[in-house]
């Protein structure tokens, strides 16, 4: 069966298009800059070198028809016709409560996510223009929703409230939810079939460290607890995000700057973070050069970063009673070797032995403890298009 797997974001639709149950990728691909000038569409089919096609896309309805025409095309296709397309896998952030798990999508699975839009209005809104799209390019094909949410559902209720009213958890059901969801569960159940091990046996944290970062405490296969809240702000320090922050000093700062909430909102998901802290770039390769160099909020901005998910593993070791299997995963965690260092230094006391003769490896599955570490460390590059492939495969089949 082919299955595509579409990731749509404001202005933009990853896809990737695989050969299940086999999960072999066929093709994969950007339409970037929807709506925008320069849009475009980055193409590549498997065994050939990637190819830019460059056009107006004034919508992502616009978008998805061209990349199908791209799959089909004599020249850049590997499909001869639509009919081949078996299911359609979605990427949803935010599934709210009312999904622990990937569904078949229906009339009441899309009210359900129409209602959930307010819990995260920059993602949900094109994740459904993504499925509406499907709809009418392939009326008879099955879609699923995967949700970054839905990992998270098993954090019990005293982990996943906040001590505000309760009232406020009946009514708008505040709450922590957690993200990135697919990806944690992808790369602790892979660290455990490198390892030979039973995920229902072990105690997990698995470290998303990119632009966004996240970090989970995995308790028998299932989420314990997550540094992502309610939102993607909460929780480590980011690319552009704040991370935690004492909810006093925004009342200090809106007060002082006399600012609305608007603002603020953009003042902690665009221009704080690395970037804020630095002044230099929300990319850590060149926040590590001008830490090099001498600049001094660069070196602080990485110091910060590496700290918090330093704190994190030690509270959430805490949390689950110890740790066997620690995951790096993400742009900066599987590639940053230096950020890597800095975060489990320190952490001997764990059991954590590391070896140096892999401790550099960047972007392949490797296991970065010796054979005699009590706590296991491993680089898993994580692959959220195959797991959401999988559980459309498993879901339609």
């Amino acid at each position: 069966m082919k299955i595509i797997v579409l990731n749509c974001g404001s202005s933009s639709i990853k896809y990737q298009l695989f050969e299940m149950p086999a999960k072999q990728v066929l093709a994969k691909g950007l339409v970037d800059k929807i709506g925008l000038k320069g849009s475009a569409i980055k193409h590549e089919k498997v065994g050939e070198p990637e190819v830019k096609l460059e056009g107006e896309i004034l919508d992502h309805q616009q978008g998805i028809e061209y990349l199908l025409g791209v799959l089909i095309s004599e020249k850049h296709g590997c499909i001869s016709s639509l009919d081949e397309i078996g299911a359609v896998g979605h990427r949803v952030v935010h599934g709210a409560e009312e999904f622990s798990g990937s569904v078949l999508i229906t009339d009441k699975v899309i009210n359900a996510l129409v209602a959930s839009t307010e819990l995260a209005p920059l993602h949900n809104p094109p994740n459904l223009q993504g499925i509406y799209a499907m709809q009418q390019l392939l009326p008879k094909v099955q879609q699923v929703g995967v949700f970054d949410t839905a990992f998270h559902q098993t954090m019990p209720e005293h982990v996943y409230l906040y001590a505000i009213p309760y009232i406020l958890y009946d009514k708008y059901k505040i709450r922590r939810y957690g993200f990135h969801g697919t990806s944690h569960k992808y790369v602790s159940q892979r660290a455990c079939d490198i390892l030979g091990a039973d995920i229902k046996t072990q105690r997990i944290i698995t470290c998303h460290l990119g632009n966004g970062a996240s970090i989970t405490a995995i308790k028998n296969g299932k989420s314990y607890d997550t540094s992502m809240g309610m939102t993607p702000t909460e929780g480590l320090m980011m690319g552009t995000r704040s991370g935690d922050i004492d909810p006093g000093a925004l009342l200090y700062i809106a007060d002082k700057e006399e600012t609305s909430i608007g603002y603020t909102q953009t003042l902690l998901n665009k221009f704080s973070g690395v970037v804020g802290v630095s002044g230099v770039s929300s990319d850590m390769r060149d926040v590590e050069t001008a830490a090099k160099e001498g600049n001094r909020r660069a070196q602080v901005a990485l110091e910060m970063y590496a700290y918090r998910a330093k704190k994190y593993i030690g509270a959430y070791t805490a949390a689950l009673g110890g740790v066997d299997i620690i995951v790096f995963t993400g742009g900066i965690g599987e590639n940053d070797t230096q950020t890597r260092k800095k975060t489990l230094e320190g952490l001997e006391y764990m059991g954590i032995e590391l070896n140096p003769e892999v401790e550099n490896v960047r972007g392949k599955e490797t296991i970065l403890s010796t054979e005699s570490s009590k706590v296991k460390v491993l680089v898993v590059p994580t692959d959220e298009e195959l797991m959401i492939a999988n559980d459309t495969y498993e879901i339609v089949k």
